[in-house]
């Protein structure tokens, strides 16, 4: 890394130099040139102290022999300038623009990966990490700026995803894509798009909100999308199809969907867009089937078999490994109910008074609990109670254990029985980013009440996840997960140089070994000086209560 000098005269005849921080990296053979910094506009005993911390980058100790310096611990700079580059390089950034507003978004993605929380915990980001100096923030902020900032995300939702789409399709439009949702529930009911429905997070008395998520073949979010807390799965579908078509410009492209989620009216959707579907039907529906005689349960086993009715075609197939997993768990909710006969009938010869009505409630209270009433239930004789188990409603409930059925209507050469299988399978790569935003990124508690808000809040979570997923993937050989890797690098920090009268620069250590291996595995380079940022980041102080009068 050298400071380079050049001047050259315009044609009124005046002469302008410039000043530009280059290095020289090596591509392949060649050996190059480019240029980290310009800093013409910088002070010449700025661009003076920058020369004399290159001269001694090897040994900085040697500048306290060159007057009074100072060198301090400053603001951590590995975790953040990972994630920032990994948000350039996923067109991220070039999304949300270079403007305030894109500024703010863009703190409010990698304020989310590096540590979640409300919008006044990332403004207080900035007294731990280097993000001003790493973006390059233009103007300070506060925490109302960035809950304002959350309405713009919401306006300009479909422009950001759709640049981010284009740059990603750019060589080759997907073919298919994996659509599910889940639930996130609330702390209170203030949330304008809170509501009671079917919650997966097993929250009782909490109402929720439905999230939706649109993934290519891969698993890279393409879309996401907020429902209100009661909207049914199917509700949500219509809406993902017309992305693709529209915003999106896809043709004859196939929609995975989870069993429930595409149904006649989907299917009549997707024809009407020249789209097809893999799905998958439920246990009632395939009873239904085996009533009908169109399949047959001696058809199931762990192999895959294709039955076609009426231009569907019906992929079969029985988990062993499932068939295992039910077996245990439906043994395992028999044990649990008869500890508590055990219980109850210990209680009731120990308590004379005690009423037998009392026992058989909460005794076929845990029965219907563990949905058993189909082949278990409990009676009374002589103050004991005693269990009753309905072997053959038993057998029957077991029939169709880990027998499950995918159902598309992609004609076989388009697509094989093993094709099928594995793209409805693919679905698990959306599961696995709903257990991320749930899990690491930490969806929940949403801080915010308004409906825009709160899609911008989730759209912020997707952009972060994004981030998260390819950490994740380079980081897999490494045996580390994306939080273990990103708290190691934030032990990197800057080492702030100052002399004089405020004169200073920041310059950024050399990486110890295993964060080398990290930013190997990214194919990351961190620089030697960092700019430094003047915007000022604070909380907004709190207002004063006004006297009360007596």
């Amino acid at each position: 890394m050298h400071i380079v000098r050049s001047k050259f005269t315009s044609d009124s005849g005046k002469v302008y130099e410039t000043v530009l921080l280059r290095e020289s990296y090596r591509d392949g053979k060649k050996v190059k040139k480019r240029t980290i910094a310009n800093l013409t506009k910088c002070s010449p005993q700025e661009i003076a102290a920058i020369e004399l911390a290159l001269r001694h980058k090897a040994n900085l100790s040697e500048l306290t022999g060159q007057g009074d310096h100072r060198i301090t611990e400053g603001l951590s700079v590995g975790g953040v300038f990972v994630v920032y580059q990994m948000a350039k390089r996923l067109g991220i950034v070039d999304a949300l623009g270079n403007g305030r507003e894109g500024q703010l978004a863009l703190w409010q993605v990698i304020a989310r990966v590096l540590e979640q929380g409300s919008r006044l915990s990332s403004v207080r980001l900035a007294e731990t990490y280097a993000i001003a100096s790493v973006i390059g923030l233009n103007k300070g902020f506060n925490e109302e700026n960035l809950y304002k900032n959350l309405f713009w995300l919401y306006q300009n939702q479909s422009l950001i995803e759709d640049k981010i789409f284009k740059r990603r399709s750019s060589t080759s439009t997907p073919s298919l894509f994996l659509y599910d949702v889940t639930s996130s529930y609330l702390e209170g009911d203030k949330n304008e798009l809170a509501a009671w429905g079917y919650n997966r997070d097993k929250k009782k008395g909490k109402k929720q909100i439905v999230v939706g998520l649109l993934c290519d073949e891969n698993g890279f979010p393409v879309t996401t999308e907020v429902f209100k807390g009661n909207t049914q799965d199917t509700s949500t579908f219509a809406s993902q199809v017309q992305k693709i078509k529209e915003r999106f410009g896809c043709e004859n492209v196939v929609f995975v969907g989870d069993r429930g989620m595409i149904r006649s009216g989907q299917v009549e959707d997707l024809q009407r867009y020249g789209f097809h579907y893999i799905t998958a039907i439920g246990k009632a529906e395939i009873q239904t089937m085996i009533k009908a005689g169109t399949i047959q349960l001696s058809l199931f086993d762990d192999s895959l078999l294709e039955v076609q009715d009426e231009g569907v075609r019906y992929v079969l197939r029985k988990n062993p490994v499932r068939v295992q997993e039910m077996a245990h768990s439906r043994a395992s909710k028999q044990s649990s109910v008869e500890v508590l006969v055990a219980e109850q009938n210990i209680y009731l010869n120990e308590h004379p008074k005690a009423q037998i009505s009392t026992a058989l409630a909460k005794v076929n209270s845990k029965i219907e609990k563990l949905l058993l009433q189909k082949w278990l239930s409990v009676t009374s004789n002589d103050r004991a109670l005693s269990l009753q188990v309905d072997e053959e409603a038993r057998i029957k409930e077991a029939e169709l254990d880990g027998c499950y059925v995918i159902k598309t209507d992609l004609t076989p050469t388009r697509a094989d029985l093993s094709t099928i299988h594995d793209r409805y399978k693919d679905l698990a790569l959306v599961e696995r980013a709903f257990r991320t935003e749930k899990g690491e990124i930490d969806i929940r508690p949403i801080h915010v009440r308004t409906e825009e808000s709160t899609r911008g809040h989730i759209l912020v979570v997707m952009l972060a996840y994004m981030i998260m997923r390819e950490l994740d993937r380079a980081w897999q050989h490494l045996y580390l997960t994306v939080s273990e890797g990103l708290r190691s690098l934030s032990t990197l920090t800057i080492l702030q140089v100052s002399w004089g009268e405020g004169k200073e620069y920041q310059q950024i250590p050399e990486a110890r070994e295993q964060n080398k291996r990290m930013l190997e595995a990214l194919g990351i380079k961190l620089p030697k000086i960092l700019p430094t940022s003047v915007a000022r980041v604070v909380t907004r102080k709190p207002r004063r209560k006004s006297a009360v009068k007596n």
